[in-house]
């Protein structure tokens, strides 16, 4: 169990995916290690879920809540499994240079990530488990506690490949212009104090104003030039990935509705898989209109 919680913790501090290690060490983000945490975390939180069945005291509760608690890592697995391919050619579009098993590690540890969130939740959800009967408030609650851990996960994902994208956009321009040596040149003579008698009057020294060498002027420009180039390319990486965030999301959300049900109805018998209709926004619309009484 250390061997999960450390890492795990060494992960949530930002410890793991600096863009040093996740350049040069693969054993920063070791699947042996972080492919077990995001499954005992996620059967974790499935747990939790299970437990709004178990409260109704039906036969079959037993079996729905075993099949909530393994459906639940599954959801996140089949959703790696669809957006890996697209999120590694954007990476190849935006010139992270990250190979193909470093961009798997880093979506895995953002699920990690994703999960632990939840799994902190966990508790949450089990309190209002206990506290009430309503199933459609059960539904819109853990879509919204699945949801936080969603984002927190998907804005750290986010945020290392920001800093991966800078690294690789500063790599691939020229190194910057050496800053050349100071030169000698004259100042302006000062302007004299201006000797006026009045008590009324301050008199102010006027400072001269100083210059920079031709030399220098191209420096500056060549260097501010190297600079918006940076921006460019990290601005055109940033609205590639917010897309990529998107369609993750998405697919997370639908994957999540075909092997629907978690948390079990009541009134239905137990069925490990529903048959597939409808999608995932109906389903949240019919939910919020019954908890609402529309």
């Amino acid at each position: 169990m250390l061997n999960i919680l450390l890492p795990l913790d060494e992960l949530l501090r930002g410890d793991r995916t600096r863009d040093n290690l996740l350049a040069q060490d693969h054993a920063a983000l070791s699947l042996r290690t972080f492919l077990p945490a995001g499954i005992v975390l996620g059967l974790t939180y499935g747990f939790f879920m299970g437990w709004f069945i178990l409260s109704t005291g039906k036969d079959d509760a037993m079996k729905q809540a075993l099949a909530t608690t393994v459906k639940l890592p599954a959801v996140f697995l089949v959703t790696l499994l669809v957006t890996f391919p697209s999120l590694y050619v954007f990476n190849a579009l935006v010139g992270c240079k990250l190979r193909f098993a470093t961009t798997l590690r880093l979506l895995i540890a953002a699920i990690v990530v994703n999960l632990a969130v939840a799994a902190a939740l966990g508790p949450i959800l089990g309190f209002f488990t206990l506290s009430t009967t309503s199933y459609p408030f059960m539904i819109l609650l853990n879509v919204t506690l699945l949801g936080i851990g969603g984002v927190i996960g998907l804005a750290f994902l986010l945020r290392t490949l920001r800093q991966l994208a800078l690294a690789g956009a500063t790599a691939d321009l020229p190194p910057p212009p050496e800053l050349p040596p100071d030169e000698p040149r004259e100042s302006p003579p000062a302007v004299p104090e201006p000797n006026v008698p009045s008590a009324d009057f301050t008199p102010r020294r006027l400072q001269p104003i100083l210059s920079i060498s031709p030399t220098r002027a191209v420096y500056y420009a060549a260097l501010s030039h190297r600079e918006a180039l940076i921006r460019e390319r990290t601005r055109a990486a940033n609205g590639i990935f917010r897309i990529w965030i998107l369609l993750y999301g998405v697919v997370g959300m639908q994957t999540g509705w075909i092997l629907r049900p978690f948390i079990g109805h009541p009134d239905l018998p137990f069925t490990f898989v529903r048959a597939r209709e409808g999608n995932v926004f109906q389903g949240l619309w019919r939910a919020a209109a019954s908890l609402i009484g529309l």
